[in-house]
């Protein structure tokens, strides 16, 4: 609830007066304990293991031989533990609260998905073993696969790329494979990709050796299909578009962009990276889409790869089926099998442009997406799809008298978008504003993204958080955004405070990083 005031009337309110504890000898506070760096506590000349002394060898490494210790440092294992323990205990995670970041779906990670995934016969294979032991894994693909294609209304699905801008490579790089067996290969060079669209898109096209030619969004945050015709030619190999697009908006004028990029001769790449705001709710190979990724962490709950353990499979439609890259999967009556080469596909109606990894892909994440797929059933991924719509248009309402809305107090998809014409005269700054969040216990949403709003504020509450967490984060919300109101800009600029390390230099540390830890001077104790 909130006061007269727009200030929470919660038991953390009551405790706004009270004193700052003081500093500590060790820099602890209480249970958060201050941790430094294995360099600063271990010691170089002790180790918490015995390793014998090596044998009398030669060796290979010649001139690359290191010449000086490696000045690692030594701990017991209790001090080993503990040091990363206290690190853990740091890190902001969705297992410890709601984590807001607009186009990125941080959704809880059911533990059932974790049980299936380290089951023998899944945890324990090897990609190199022979494929008649790993049927069961096998089959376990095929299923997906069959999931993946109903979900979509698509025609086949490339298993093996590692990731979201790793797929977007497999689709457009199957869409160059589709032009060039037309013969179009040199006269078709230009990709379309709006404004508004993820960073990778531009970059992925320009990769694989395409020119980037942009459409520019409407006042209402979409993408015009006169627009994308004005921007067609004969030179067009594909379009780019992200839907329900980065603004959080679904493009209603896809079908007829879709038909308008065929009619000229291209295809349609669709970014799948918001899938999970119209899973089981539209297919997109019924709006004409030819190829699009899936982020198996962002709809279907895998943990996000980080560099990872990540997995983007790539939808494709009939067209561009042939040319889905190797390895192929491929299923009978009695088994399934991966096929390696394309020697062995001679005859056949493919033609893999190449191959994207040296394996199939992960394993680990195939089956935690498909025990989160069964677990939910057709229904519940519905289901899934529409509260993480229901939640972002929530957060919307409850925000849009206190903060501002770039798009207008309209119904948005998974995420809420806002911008900080709010802020104006305030003297506080989106990155203000996301730095307060920090102390009070929440990880800031995304920040200045999309570019084609001013100092975005992108909010994606996803399906998972529950109605009372969710008011929580709203008033949270709310209480910052009278408190910037009222001229407290202290609360902002000097924030976070309370966090284990206080506002950084950003600008400084990104252009002059420290990369190097060096032993800093003995410090003597002052005599009486």
């Amino acid at each position: 609830m909130l006061n007269n005031q727009g200030r929470p009337t919660t038991p953390a309110a009551a405790n706004e007066s009270a004193p700052r504890p003081h500093k500590t000898f060790t820099g602890n506070r209480g249970l958060q304990q201050e941790e430094a760096l294995l360099f600063e506590t271990g010691r170089p000349d002790v180790s918490g293991v015995d390793i014998d002394e090596p044998q009398p060898f030669i060796s290979r490494l010649g001139a690359l031989e290191r010449a000086t210790p490696l000045d690692l440092p030594g701990f017991s294992e209790p001090e080993a533990v503990r040091h990363y323990v206290r690190l853990s205990q740091k890190n902001y995670s969705i297992d410890a609260g709601l984590y807001p970041l607009g186009s990125c779906t941080m959704k809880h990670n059911p533990r059932l998905n974790e049980k299936t995934a380290r089951l023998p016969g899944f945890a324990d294979i090897h990609p190199l073993q022979p494929q008649s032991t790993i049927q069961g894994a096998l089959e376990l693909i095929g299923e997906l696969e069959r999931w993946l294609i109903e979900l979509t209304g698509m025609h086949s699905v490339a298993m093996s790329p590692k990731a979201g801008a790793h797929g977007e490579a497999c689709g457009m790089m199957a869409i160059k494979a589709a032009i060039e067996a037309r013969g179009e290969g040199k006269t078709r060079n230009v990709v379309i990709v709006p404004d508004s669209a993820h960073g990778t898109n531009p970059a992925t096209a320009a990769l694989i050796g395409y020119s980037v030619r942009a459409v520019p969004a409407r006042e209402d945050g979409t993408v015009s299909a006169q627009a994308v015709r004005a921007a067609l030619g004969p030179d067009v190999a594909a379009i780019m578009l992200t839907n329900p697009n980065t603004c959080g908006l679904f493009e209603k004028e896809i079908v007829e962009i879709a038909k308008a990029v065929h009619d000229a001769g291209g295809y349609f790449y669709c970014d799948g990276a918001n899938f999970n705001a119209i899973m089981g709710k539209v297919r997109p190979g019924d709006l004409g889409i030819d190829a699009m990724h899936i982020n198996l962490h962002k709809t279907f709950s895998t943990p996000h790869g980080g560099g990872g353990p990540g997995a983007g499979p790539v939808v494709m439609s009939r067209a561009l089926s042939p040319f889905v890259p190797l390895p192929v999967f491929s299923t009978s009556a009695s088994s399934s099998a991966i096929i390696e080469n394309a020697v062995e596909l001679a005859g056949s109606a493919q033609h893999p442009f190449g191959r994207m990894t040296a394996f199939h892909g992960q394993m680990g994440m195939y089956v935690r997406a498909l025990t989160y797929m069964l677990s939910h059933g057709a229904d519940g991924l519905k289901q899934a799809a529409e509260d993480a719509v229901l939640n972002a248009n929530y957060v919307r309402a409850c925000l849009a008298d206190v903060m501002s809305l770039p798009f207008g107090n309209r119904p948005c998809m998974h995420e809420a978008l806002f911008d900080d014409k709010w802020l104006k005269d305030t003297g506080v700054t989106t990155l203000d504003f996301a730095k307060a969040m920090i102390d009070e216990g929440y990880h800031p949403m995304t920040m200045y993204f999309p570019l084609v709003v001013h100092g975005a504020m992108l909010i994606e509450p996803t399906e998972s958080e529950s109605l009372a967490s969710l008011d929580l984060f709203i008033m949270t919300l709310r209480d910052l955004a009278f408190s910037a109101k009222r001229g407290e800009t202290e609360r902002f600029t000097q924030a976070p405070q309370l966090a284990p390390r206080q506002r950084l230099d950003e600008t400084l540390a990104a252009r002059k990083p420290v990369l190097r830890w060096t032993k800093p001077e003995a410090i003597s104790e002052a005599a009486e």
